[in-house]
């Protein structure tokens, strides 16, 4: 009788310890997701059992809360934030929550721990693998129920504007919040050779609760970039669909049918993926479809990560030997490519699952609108474009100098681990200067910007007067591709384009007409070679010779009166 009552408690024990370790998606039957509270206990329940779990505390985010970061180690070992140590291995990064409304990956991932934990699923050999739990944490405390018109379930779920109102994911190059720095001070601290983030998708119906989003391969680029598109990416299709869940390419569509064809997302370094690509981690974006019960969009990515783990831990040793030679390619000289456009001439035939779509008129509004029928599902061969070319390049300098004056610049290069060196003394060097020639800036405010674009420079060689303080910073390190984003002006998602350096564009100083009217005639009689171009030109454009403000304008801009300063930008060009 005794021993009948012994195992009744045990057992009772157990079931208690395993209703513990039950998430909020299991035991809601995958109707809820957990909140922010919820899952820091449960990865606080998983480390106080397990060993192999860690969790570490990090930097702030915008809500005043601070970012964690929970570990996996198979082997077990202590890590610590001061020496943390891969022991040769590979590390993934998953990020959750960057958009709390589609919470996904924040339960898929709660599940993937503890089931690696307990041993219910074979753990990698080597790989570890990281997570940050929730990343943005204003928006998952932000939580409703009608933020996402579009999505089926869950019955609560966070918001995407974080405590600020900023999109994270566009916030990976230009750090507007705290929760981007902390995310750098992570990335670069675990320096991952694999990252996932996971999403839900916002797009087209269809049949498929997954949909894959690699980094670009032709902009990730070299034998890195084969790799991902040629064994990786294939070898996670098929191991998904030997399980039965068919995954398609990111269906990049918005309000058309997908079946017309589409083209592969292009993740600039605004993005999560587009971001890691600069330092050579392999990127993945999950995008579960939106329309499909909740239950199944946590089950599908959790068989994903599954999988992507599998194929990682089974080519670690060519993932780390490509990643380790890609940095070799970015040599002086070289060019690199800024500006990518669609390569029609190259394309991959999808054996798309859809469902049939046609424009039907509005009950409401009497226009066309698009109306999905679900009762007619089909396969059909869909195009994607997925190739890539560059239409715009640089040389790969030798180095760029950046005025002491730019602490906002030199800031983020200290946080992204850019090595750099200051001046001694006042000196002067033979550069190249460059100087914006024309660009356009969107109408409507963009996460905090007026963006720039189709941004392009007028290119000198110059003598540069370098101050005691400035920085040299030498392309030839891990940060080369990071660089050459974010100081190349014509870069999309480069620090002129996200308006670092406006003040360049404004002109300090002027003229008053009846002052430089009488300088200006004497400037043009002592210059007789300006004073040819701007006759010629006052003959050859109408709107010149019609109108008398910028005849004087174009006069003092050929003087050494115009200041220097505008429109020039202020980092400068060393070799290349």
């Amino acid at each position: 009788m005794k021993l009948f009552l012994k195992i009744l408690i045990f057992l009772s024990f157990c079931h208690s310890f395993s209703q513990e370790l039950s998430t909020i998606f299991e035991k809601s039957n995958g109707k809820k997701t957990a909140t922010y509270g919820e899952t820091l206990d449960y990865y606080t329940s998983l480390a106080k059992k397990y060993p192999s779990i860690s969790i570490f505390v990090m930097g702030e985010t915008d809500s005043g809360l601070p970012l964690h970061v929970v570990v996996f180690d198979p082997k077990n070992e202590e890590h610590s934030k001061e020496k943390f140590s891969k022991n040769g291995r590979n590390v993934l990064l998953i990020n959750n929550g960057i958009h709390p409304g589609e919470p996904d990956g924040i339960d898929a991932t709660m599940l993937l721990f503890r089931d690696f934990a307990e041993n219910k699923i074979p753990a990698p050999k080597n790989t570890i693998i990281a997570t940050i739990p929730i990343y943005n944490i204003g928006g998952a405390l932000n939580r409703n129920s009608t933020s996402r018109t579009n999505q089926n379930g869950p019955e609560e779920y966070g918001f995407r504007g974080n405590a600020r109102n900023y999109d994270l994911n566009r916030d990976f190059i230009k750090n507007d919040t705290k929760n981007a720095r902390t995310f750098a001070e992570i990335f670069h601290w675990l320096n991952p050779e694999l990252f996932i983030d996971n999403h839900v998708s916002n797009g087209a119906d269809y049949q498929y609760v997954l949909t894959h989003l690699f980094t670009q391969h032709d902009k990730l680029g070299g034998d890195l970039g084969n790799y991902l598109h040629t064994s990786f990416m294939p070898q996670l299709e098929d191991s998904l669909q030997q399980k039965n869940w068919d995954i398609t390419p990111y269906v990049n569509v918005f309000n058309q049918v997908p079946e017309k064809g589409f083209a592969q997302f292009m993740d600039s370094p605004r993005y999560a993926s587009g971001y890691t690509t600069l330092f050579n981690t392999l990127g993945l974006t999950v995008e579960t479809h939106m329309l499909k019960p909740y239950k199944q969009r946590v089950a599908g990515t959790y068989e994903l990560m599954k999988s992507f783990i599998n194929i990682a831990d089974a080519d670690a040793s060519t993932i780390k030997t490509l990643r380790k030679n890609a940095v070799e390619k970015y040599k002086v000289g070289s060019y690199y490519p800024i500006s990518w456009e669609v390569d029609s001439s190259k394309t991959t035939t999808l054996k798309f699952k859809g469902y049939e779509g046609k424009m039907v008129p509005s009950n409401i509004t009497g226009a066309d609108r698009l109306k999905y029928f679900r009762d007619k599902p089909f396969t059909k061969d869909v195009t994607y474009y997925n190739y890539f070319k560059p239409i715009d390049s640089v040389t790969i300098p030798s180095a760029y100098i950046v005025p002491k004056g730019y602490w906002n610049v030199i800031e983020l290069l200290k946080l992204n681990d850019i090595e750099f060196s200051e001046f001694s003394k006042d000196t002067t060097i033979t550069a190249e200067v460059y100087h914006i020639k024309n660009f356009e800036t969107i109408k409507n405010p963009f996460e905090g910007h007026y963006l720039h674009y189709k941004t392009e420079v007028r290119k000198s060689t110059e003598n540069i007067s370098i101050k005691e303080g400035d920085i040299l910073v030498k392309t030839q390190q891990p940060g080369v591709r990071y660089l050459l984003e974010t100081l190349e002006p014509a870069a999309p998602d480069s620090f002129f384009n996200w308006n670092f350096f406006d003040a360049i564009l404004q002109q300090k100083e002027g003229f008053s007409p009846y002052v430089w009217e009488d300088m200006a005639e004497k400037f043009l009689n002592e210059n007789p070679k300006i004073k040819q171009e701007f006759e010629a030109k006052k003959r050859n454009e109408p709107d010149f010779a019609n109108n008398w403000y910028l005849q004087l304008d174009w006069i003092h801009k050929q003087s050494p009166y115009y200041e220097k300063s505008h429109l020039r930008y202020p980092i400068v060009r060393v070799g290349g």
